[in-house]
């Protein structure tokens, strides 16, 4: 069952969004990514809390956030999929991670508990295409070999929708797997050899509690919100890895950021002892000449704030806050945003 957390940051969305149209408050919209939500929605309730100004963001998926803001329907979409830098040029938008975390494949099985449950990514590649259908295989067990499994049938679950979740899920198992690169690839949406389809990561994560010998893939935090059991991973370097903090700032190290056009950077299966082999940035993307100039002035203003002021937030909840460095050069980028005079939105 989906924590109160996630009811209370609904809660908080839902108040933002309806004050939205109050006097002198400005009506910031965003879309897309489920990854970032717990984050955001936390940032959106301290800030209006802070400044007074609200923040409505929809969490949709990476898919319908990419749509929406090149739509200019909303003031800023959020993908965990970055768009590369000759689609950027394409729809006139600047685009910049806000934060870093990880994507951890989650289990229902009667007696394994959180992080008990190794895996590596070939296995899991077989599980999500259906060629190991039993938690009992002997490929699990070997991973496995002090763990009581029994026979039970696996239910895969995924996302419906078009995620940025999938995307980094899907690049991964490409990584690992030729099958999984030939058979199925790496999308935001892709042909499921088998299983069940849920939207958002609160959809997986609330398919997997309910469903015995489920699995599915979800971001660390929707795993411990719902107290779902997550597994450790083997990562690149052979190591068998937890999820948290460290691991994802290991997976992040290695990123060059000052040399990635458009900040198109893609963490999966990264080197390191203690990389987390699922980790991912997620982004935002802002029009470079927004309708609503003073909603995109304010955006900038909010993402700023939560660079210098949500770094603790975001690690309370698992996520890693960008590098200064990377932060100064994400800033120096909103120069691109500019008013009808011309002149840059940012200050």
């Amino acid at each position: 069952m989906i924590s109160t957390f996630f009811t209370r940051a609904a809660a908080a969305a839902t108040a933002l969004a309806a004050m939205a149209g109050a006097a002198l408050a400005l009506d910031i919209s965003g879309a897309g990514a489920t990854f970032p939500y717990p984050i955001y929605a936390k940032w959106a309730d301290t800030h209006k809390n802070e400044t007074g100004n609200g923040l409505n963001y929809q969490s949709i998926g990476s898919g319908g956030g990419i749509k929406q803001i090149k739509a200019r329907t909303v003031t800023f979409g959020a993908s965990d999929q970055p768009l590369k830098p000759e689609d950027l040029q394409a729809a006139n938008l600047i685009q910049w991670p806000q934060v870093i975390g990880g994507i951890v494949p989650v289990v229902n099985l009667e007696g394994v508990q959180p992080g008990e449950l190794v895996l590596d990514g070939p296995t899991l590649a077989k599980i999500f295409m259906g060629e190991i259908a039993s938690w009992d295989d002997a490929s699990i067990k070997k991973l496995n070999p002090k763990a009581k499994l029994a026979a039970t049938p696996i239910v895969v679950v995924h996302r419906s929708d078009g995620s940025g979740t999938t995307f980094n899920f899907t690049n991964y198992l490409s990584k690992v797997s030729q099958d999984w690169k030939t058979k199925v690839g790496e999308n935001s949406a892709v042909e499921w050899p088998v299983g069940v389809g849920a939207k958002g990561n609160e959809g997986v994560a609330n398919n997997v509690a309910n469903t015995k010998g489920a699995v599915g893939y979800v971001e660390y935090a929707y795993a411990k919100q719902n107290k779902l059991t997550h597994a450790k991973m083997v990562n690149a370097a052979g190591k068998v890895v937890a999820p948290g903090l460290e691991s994802f700032q290991s997976a992040a190290a290695s990123a060059d950021w000052a040399k990635s056009p458009g900040f198109y950077q893609i963490i999966t299966n990264e080197p390191g002892a203690k990389s987390w082999p699922i980790s991912a940035a997620t982004f935002i993307l802002l029009p470079k000449d927004p309708k609503d100039e003073a909603a995109a002035a304010e955006a900038l203003k909010f993402f700023g704030w939560a660079f210098a002021h949500g770094g603790k937030a975001a690690e309370e909840l698992d996520y890693i806050p960008m590098p200064k460095t990377v932060v100064e050069l994400v800033k120096k980028s909103w120069a691109e945003v500019k008013g009808a005079d011309g002149k840059p939105l940012a200050h």
